[in-house]
């Protein structure tokens, strides 16, 4: 797929998915959800300080006939209201509203009610680009500072449902470095050659996993044949795995802000979606991270 329009028209297909929205009193966020509620990708159940989300929901036209709004007394209990109703079956997706990440995190790793499956949480972003010829994730960016060679193994299998999803069902992954060549002085040199004997050695499966790369010779054929890079994923990537977070942090807001990009961004690695954006996302931002929950979920 090259287009979120492509995910949208998909996503109609099927029947809207229910979000459980902790710390819903935020406008930029109902904005989303309503956007999202009038395409008719989900139905919504709105926690948190009632009489606000009424406020901001009328303030911008956002009809709530027939939405169930739940009071929470704080921020916790929103988190644990909303993380309850998915853990229990009644609801598909969790979505982080005016919340502090810790707190809705907290609650989804709460071993209790919680949606935890033995497996790291990582963030995964899609982005759309006119200087790219398909949809393409970025991990992580925003949950694993430093990950080892064996998280960053984890990191590329909480992707591969999500590629399932994008209708890709055998993903290419590019261990994205600073060089092409492995050394002892480069950390993510040495991870990306282990990464790339554990997919060799099967240890890795439902992907092709290739590295290191540096990011011009994974996105671009014309780069890489310059330097003598063969192979199936040179060029053609679909997922960036990269180093660490401030490389991931950079390259996602770089593309945010600085190139003509749309893009979607969920937590994986728990029992259902995560839509945990930031407030500086753009509605569309916010919107296309709730589509990309829906057909996650």
């Amino acid at each position: 797929m090259k287009k979120f329009d492509e995910l949208l028209k998909m996503a109609k297909n099927s029947q809207p998915k229910k979000i459980a929205i902790a710390a819903a009193q935020d406008e930029d966020v109902l904005m989303a959800v309503s956007s999202a509620y009038n395409e008719k990708l989900c139905i919504p159940t709105l926690i948190g300080d009632k009489e606000k989300i009424i406020e901001l929901s009328q303030k911008i036209n956002f009809s709530l006939d027939n939405i169930q709004i739940i009071k929470s007394k704080d921020d916790k209990e929103a988190a644990r209201t909303a993380v309850s109703l998915v853990s229990s079956g009644d609801a598909d997706i969790v979505m982080k509203g005016l919340i502090d990440t810790s707190i809705i995190l907290k609650a989804v790793l709460d071993k209790e009610i919680g949606l935890r499956t033995g497996n790291i949480l990582s963030h995964a972003a899609v982005f759309e680009s006119d200087k790219y010829h398909k949809l393409f994730i970025i991990t992580d960016a925003a949950m694993n500072i430093a990950p080892s060679a064996l998280e960053k193994k984890q990191i590329i299998e909480n992707t591969l449902p999500l590629c399932r999803s994008l209708n890709i069902e055998n993903p290419k992954v590019a261990v994205v470095c600073a060089k092409e060549k492995v050394t002892d002085k480069m950390q993510a040199t040495v991870d990306a050659e282990i990464l790339v004997n554990m997919y060799k050695a099967g240890e890795i499966k439902g992907c092709i996993v290739d590295g290191p790369f540096g990011l011009d010779n994974a996105i671009s054929k014309e780069a890489a044949a310059v330097k003598g890079i063969k192979g199936e994923v040179a060029g053609d990537t679909d997922v960036l795995l990269m180093p660490n977070i401030e490389a991931g942090n950079v390259m996602y807001k770089t593309l945010t802000y600085l190139a003509n990009s749309k893009n979607a961004g969920i937590i994986l690695g728990a029992k259902a979606p995560i839509v945990l954006t930031s407030r500086a996302d753009s509605d569309e931002a916010k919107l296309y991270s709730i589509l990309l929950a829906v057909i996650c979920s």
